[in-house]
């Protein structure tokens, strides 16, 4: 095994085995529990993910097959696997060739080609021509220097980037090998300190308590409902008494998600489109799963319109950016109109 196999101490003691909550230690590229179960390492990234549990996106299976032929040695780094690792990003055979080609300009190929999926139809003349990575604001702050802090689908890592930047100490976890191994390329380039995780939101593999806080965007909207109240109870039993969860989700009654919901004749969503929730729904999930929630708006017009971005956007996307910070202003003096806002944030703190 090489010295770049090895999971950091640090990472290593807060992981748990996703099946049955163990402590873990590892042997060569394998993270192994007591009961014998075993995880592979792909250049000190553990790959957490249960190949029993049905998957809620495809590129999961992909992530596990890379993962053991590298901790068996049957192929090689992230640089050397060539389109095979890029079936783990989850891209389009089309984008492929952006993934394994580095214009040497500073922006990872892979989140070039990862950019399509980041916010939605904004970066849509972005994609493989990206020249700078868009980074957010963080709507949280830590309580206290270093807070650790989980990213619950943090793809190429762009939240635990701004986490980061902040004053977090992140750990970043995703379905996808590739992204996550973006991710690290990316916070090693920022000169941060970030840890990652293959994973999946449902089963996270860490001890109970383990985060002072707990953050999710753009994610847990995509899961079914019953897997989504699952994945909102596991950030909350990983985070500590007094933590608190903050998570992106959609509000049903938004203009634009109404719209989309019109499109599919409000149909009930299958595989990995977007779940639209009611408020007060979204509050009483959070309050069982976590404890006391609050909400607020995140923004209008779509899911996942960030005004740190609007240099990188299309026009169409830059004009409802702006509209939907005035009405962000707007709902600040008339709450009655943040309950159409598209996007809501929900905030809970465990208090047990």
């Amino acid at each position: 095994m090489n010295a770049e196999d090895v999971v950091t101490p640090r990472l290593l003691a807060l992981l748990r085995c996703p099946v049955d909550g163990g402590a873990l230690v590892q042997d060569g590229r394998w993270l192994v529990s007591a009961a014998g179960r075993r995880y592979p390492v792909v250049e000190g990234v553990p790959v957490m993910l249960r190949a029993d549990l049905p998957q809620t996106i495809g590129l999961m299976a992909a992530s596990i097959r890379l993962a053991r032929l590298y901790a068996q040695g049957e192929v090689g780094g992230a640089t050397e696997v060539g389109p095979y690792w890029a079936a783990s990003l989850g891209v389009s055979e089309t984008q492929r060739a952006d993934v394994l080609a580095d214009s040497g300009d500073g922006v990872d190929p892979a989140i070039r080609a990862l950019v399509a999926a980041t916010n939605g139809i904004a970066y849509a003349d972005q994609v493989g021509r990206l020249s700078e990575v868009p980074i957010p604001e963080l709507p949280m702050t830590p309580e206290r220097a270093g807070t650790r802090l989980l990213d619950v689908g943090c793809s190429w890592g762009r939240w635990c980037v701004a986490a980061a930047q902040k004053g977090f100490a992140p750990i970043g976890v995703d379905p996808s090998l590739g992204a996550v191994m973006a991710a690290r390329r990316q916070v090693k380039r920022l000169g941060l300190q970030a840890d990652f995780v293959v994973g999946d939101a449902r089963c996270l593999p860490f001890a109970d308590g383990t985060f002072g806080a707990g953050y999710s965007y753009s994610v847990i909207q995509h899961l079914s409902f019953g897997d989504a109240e699952t994945a909102v109870g596991e950030l909350g039993r990983v985070v500590e008494t007094g933590g608190v969860v903050c998570v992106q989700m959609p509000n049903r009654v938004g203009l634009r998600s109404l719209q989309h919901q019109a499109k599919r004749r409000f149909r009930e969503a299958t595989g990995f489109e977007v779940r639209y929730w009611s408020l007060e729904r979204l509050v009483g999930m959070f309050e069982r799963r976590v404890g006391p929630t609050e909400w607020f708006v995140d923004c209008f017009f779509g899911l996942g319109l960030q005004k740190s971005d609007v240099a990188l956007m299309t026009p169409v996307a830059r004009a409802a950016t702006y509209a939907s910070e005035a009405l962000k202003r707007v709902a600040q003096r008339v709450p009655l109109v943040g309950r159409t806002a598209d996007s809501v944030f929900l905030r809970a703190r465990r208090i047990s």
